[in-house]
């Protein structure tokens, strides 16, 4: 097993050559803190999420664990995947806190990071959820628009606010019929999202006076103010061939503005097909219009969430991003703020963006069931030992009894009786199907029996169904993040003490970490990358 120390490991996070730097702990420990370039590949799922994550087998990979071994198990997976560069670094995470570098708290660090540094940048106006309340009490024109997914505008949204996403939003805003005099306000739960979609409308010389509604969602609470939960997201309104061309005539502006370069099918093909370097071919339009046909080889990444959380779609620093949508608008705004976080981005003619066809790339089914309900429960009748795979979480609410839980990560530390007479079960198949490999390579023998199920299936074979609320324990509970966990349900200190941790991000970066944000600005201007902010 090759070892690499975080000393010699972070000068090369940013040496220009292809590196990804992989935290094969679990959500948990991941959102607990981990270091700035790193992106989450739990090893729970890793056989799943590796081929999406890193496209190509020769490139350089640094995996890192908690120093407990995990990371040489991930790297021996990698190995069997058929990934030829993989070292482990040295210690763990707690080796690269002993060095001295920061292990950041939450999720999408640098996406977040990089929205402050764009409001910094281009003082991006706000508004405070006073102000904007006040303005919605005077019954005063405005379009408020809700800059997150349709799931997360469900779950809570602002009153009198319309769903579209941030990529979308200077490709339907011409069809919201919204005068130019009238104000532009743009959410999300916390900041991000509000930053950058507001600044896409500024880039795009939207005439409208335009605004981030500052700290979201989350500001609107604190400030004693309620929210619409359950609220469906209207369908977005459809471009017609004039909005399409005008559409199409403003991206080209952009890539001219923003020196954004273009690459065409033939060349992506030969680039996807390149076993040396890595690219990754994301169409950044809706989910919806990607199902009804895409180019060929690429993956559904609408555009705002791609921004929002690049460490979700690609764990690749220095890979070839080629991003393509219709009319060229939605590929090139993401495209400038993708540019902005240092990555390098090429936009898809247009034109093969509609050719249509069928699939695209989804996680491997997982284990697949050996036995039955009933045989489920006379072997739990029997007295076997049953290992449940499930989340953490969804443990807690309900297993069978007399079931212990379990994570790949730390199967080694379970006492297996009798491997061939255990019987695995759990409700999601990827984690399941991880366990299993783990089990066979640990005991020698593959589980005794498997099925997946859930209470309500477990209940009707005639098993008894426990809830266990405080076990897992916390501690133990490694694959679900508890940091300000429920923000978002009524606790306003959890919402609190999150806007501070997100207002803190830019004091925590060192010089290296910084200097890879750097929002653009037009290349007629001469100060078109911001200088320190």
């Amino acid at each position: 097993m090759k070892e690499i120390s975080a000393q010699a490991l972070k000068p090369l996070l940013t040496d220009g050559d292809e590196i990804a730097f992989l935290d094969v702990r679990e959500h948990g420990q991941y959102g607990e803190g981990h270091p700035f370039f790193a992106v989450p590949l739990p090893y729970s799922r890793i056989e799943g999420l590796a081929p999406r994550l890193l496209p190509c087998r020769a490139v350089r990979c640094v995996v890192m664990d908690d120093g407990d071994g995990v990371g040489a198990r991930a790297a021996a997976v990698l190995a069997d995947l058929g990934y030829g560069d993989v070292a482990v670094l040295a210690g763990g995470a707690p080796a690269w806190a002993a060095a001295g570098y920061t292990l950041f708290k939450g999720v999408n660090v640098p996406s977040k990071a990089f929205g402050e540094r764009v409001e910094h940048a281009f003082e991006t106006p706000s508004l405070s959820a006073e102000e904007l309340n006040a303005m919605q009490r005077r019954g005063e024109a405005l379009l408020l628009l809700d800059g997150r997914t349709g799931r997360e505008f469900r779950k809570m949204a602002l009153p009198r606010a319309l769903s579209c996403p941030n990529a979308e939003l200077g490709y339907r805003l011409p069809l919201l019929g919204a005068d130019p005099a009238t104000p532009i306000v743009v959410n999300c739960a916390g900041r991000t999202r509000s930053i950058i979609g507001a600044q896409t409308l500024a880039l795009l010389d939207t005439p409208n006076p335009v605004y981030a509604l500052r700290n979201g969602t989350q500001g609107w609470r604190l400030a004693g103010f309620d929210l619409v939960h359950g609220a469906e997201p209207s369908p977005l309104p459809q471009p017609d061939p004039e909005t399409l061309s005008a559409g199409r005539a403003l991206a080209e502006k952009l890539r001219a503005a923003y020196a954004l370069p273009s690459v065409g099918e033939a060349q992506i093909r030969a680039w996807l097909a390149d076993a040396g370097q890595t690219t990754y071919l994301f169409d950044v339009r809706s989910a919806e219009e990607f199902a009804q046909g895409h180019v060929a080889g690429a993956r559904s990444a609408p555009g705002g969430q791609l921004v929002q959380a690049t460490d979700e779609q690609l764990a690749v620093r220095n890979a070839r991003i080629v991003l393509a949508c219709d009319n060229g608008l939605r590929a090139a705004t993401t495209a400038i703020w993708l540019k902005g976080m240092g990555h390098r981005v090429w936009l898809l003619d247009s034109d093969a963006a509609r050719t249509e066809t069928g699939g695209g790339q989804t996680e491997p089914a997982g284990v697949a069931d050996t036995i039955g309900l009933a045989e489920l429960k006379a072997r739990a009748d029997a007295g076997a030992q049953i290992l449940d795979a499930s989340r953490g979480l969804d443990f807690r609410a309900g297993h069978i009894e007399g079931a212990t839980w379990v994570t790949r990560a730390r199967l080694d530390r379970l006492q297996i009786d009798d491997p061939a007479g255990l019987v695995l079960t759990g409700r999601a198949p990827a984690l399941m199907a991880g366990v299993a490999a783990d089990l066979t390579r640990l005991t020698g023998h593959a589980p005794g029996g498997v099925r997946r199920g859930d209470p309500r299936s477990w209940r009707a074979a005639g098993l008894s169904v426990v809830e266990t609320p405080d076990f897992p324990t916390e501690a133990d509970c490694i694959d679900y993040l508890f940091f300000v966990h429920d923000r978002h349900d009524g606790n306003l200190d959890a919402a609190r003490r999150y806007l501070e941790w997100e207002l803190g991000l830019l004091d925590q970066l060192d010089d290296q970490e910084r200097g890879v944000l750097n929002p653009l600005r037009p290349t007629a201007d001469p100060q078109r990358r911001c200088g320190p902010c």
